[in-house]
């Protein structure tokens, strides 16, 4: 399997190593953690477990992304292994393509720590009251259209597609893509834009959506 996956991802164009057990893997990620950027960890491995190596390395400090690849479905085993500092759980058979999606967002994921606060001209949002104004107006949003305002104003004037908005907001259990992610961005819209002389929101039409800093 772990012949297979590396040439799934290198066909993807990314460069994959791999090692069998776990005091390798373990020793490689602490000398070259530098050189990569995500570690996709097995549980079940020889000289060293996947929870023992997984702990061993958080302890270090080392902060790359782990993607735990395992037959336990327990949810006591995901829960241990989430605890323990891995950043994801996929369980065995699963498709290449969710296996690919999950790597794409953990890499989206930002190395530093992000800022409670987020202003773009008089819009502002706060991650931790949940609280949005615009031009000191309160503004009402549903979880998603909150969840979709923050990744829009994370990636100011960047165009960003349906695709990268709908794998950053909705899990994989969701699979009726459709309109969803046009009829919460019309909807936030209104809500943002509406009676406001500056338009911040932005339809790229064929492409996707972006906020304009």
């Amino acid at each position: 399997m772990a012949e297979a996956l590396k040439t799934g991802l290198k066909r993807e164009g990314f460069a994959a190593d791999y090692v069998t057990d776990g005091e390798a893997g373990q020793r490689r990620i602490e000398m070259s953690h530098n050189e990569y950027d995500l570690v996709v960890l097995d549980l079940m491995l020889p000289k060293r477990d996947g929870f023992e190596v997984c702990k061993n390395i958080r302890e270090q400090e080392i902060s790359l992304p782990i993607l735990v690849l395992t037959a336990r479905e327990a949810v006591d085993d995901r829960v241990k292994a989430l605890d323990l500092g891995a950043d994801d759980y996929l369980v065995k058979p699963f498709s290449f393509q969710e296996f690919l999606a999950r790597v794409r967002a953990l890499l989206r994921r930002p190395e530093q720590a992000l800022p409670i606060e987020l202003k773009i001209a008089d819009l502002s949002l706060n991650t931790s009251t949940r609280k949005v104004t615009r031009n000191n107006r309160e503004v009402v949003l549903t979880l998603k259209e909150f969840g979709l305002l923050e990744y829009l104003m994370r990636h100011p004037n960047q165009v960003l597609n349906r695709e990268q908005i709908w794998d950053s907001l909705w899990d994989f259990a969701d699979n009726s893509f459709s309109n969803v992610v046009d009829v919460h961005m019309k909807n936030l819209r209104k809500k943002v834009d509406s009676g406001t002389n500056k338009k911040l929101l932005e339809t790229i039409r064929g492409v996707g959506y972006r906020i304009k800093a």
